[in-house]
């Protein structure tokens, strides 16, 4: 990852200041700017590897650089910073395309984790099996990344897809959010948790209807039972 451009996307000096150091300190070089409409000439000129993109932003905000990049069919990684936790509802419920969140105050080190975790994945780094896996009437195909329940196709966010075949290959096994953050999400650093309770509650949403439940086992976690 040495050398690789993150673009920081945020109105903040202090917030800039931080990021820059410890990106900087893992050997990624930093280029930042201060409002959206910026933030989309620099995507274009630049071609970063990645986009750290805060929410609330002069001229245009986070939410619509990011719809912009993708009905552009641009498909740079986002991660999003928000201030409040109702943001992250509505990254999400809107579909907007974002790999992941992060919500203020963070930890710096924390952040350059999940980055380096998105770059993973997005490298295609991590292992995919490639059996199906059929649990009552639901078939996830890791191969093609489809998921049916019986002869519906259900349309999964690349995340939503990763956190069901972890639940799959573990079902009946209660995974805490720890567990699933390392194995769905690739970290190995665990400070927030409640990206993964936000994923949960929208692949409740698509699955519903199916003969497979995710089951909440208060204080410990999440199971996938048939």
């Amino acid at each position: 990852m040495s050398n690789e451009l993150i673009l920081l996307v945020d109105d903040e000096p202090s917030i800039i200041q931080l990021s820059r150091m410890y990106f900087e300190r893992e050997g990624f070089r930093v280029q930042d700017v201060g409002d959206g409409e910026s933030a989309l000439e620099l995507v274009a000129k630049l071609r970063p590897v990645l986009i750290v993109l805060d929410v609330m932003l002069p001229k245009l905000d986070g939410f619509e650089v990011c719809r912009r990049l993708r009905a552009a069919q641009d498909a740079t990684p986002i991660l999003m910073l928000t201030a409040r936790d109702e943001d992250i509802d509505k990254i999400l419920g809107l579909e907007l395309g974002a790999d992941d969140y992060l919500t203020k105050p963070f930890n710096p080190r924390e952040l350059v984790a999940r980055v380096k975790a998105i770059l993973r994945r997005s490298d295609g780094k991590l292992p995919t099996p490639g059996k199906p896996i059929h649990l009552g009437d639901l078939t996830i195909e890791p191969a093609s990344r489809e998921v049916r329940i019986k002869d519906r196709t259900v349309g999964l966010r690349t995340q939503e897809f990763d956190l069901l075949l972890t639940l799959a290959e573990h079902r009946g096994l209660v995974l805490s959010r720890e567990q699933l953050l390392q194995l769905a999400w690739g970290f190995d650093f665990y400070g927030q948790t409640r990206t993964v309770d936000v994923h949960i509650a929208h692949l409740r949403k698509k699955i519903e209807g199916s003969s497979v439940k995710i089951e909440t086992v208060t204080g410990v976690g999440y199971k996938l039972v048939v």
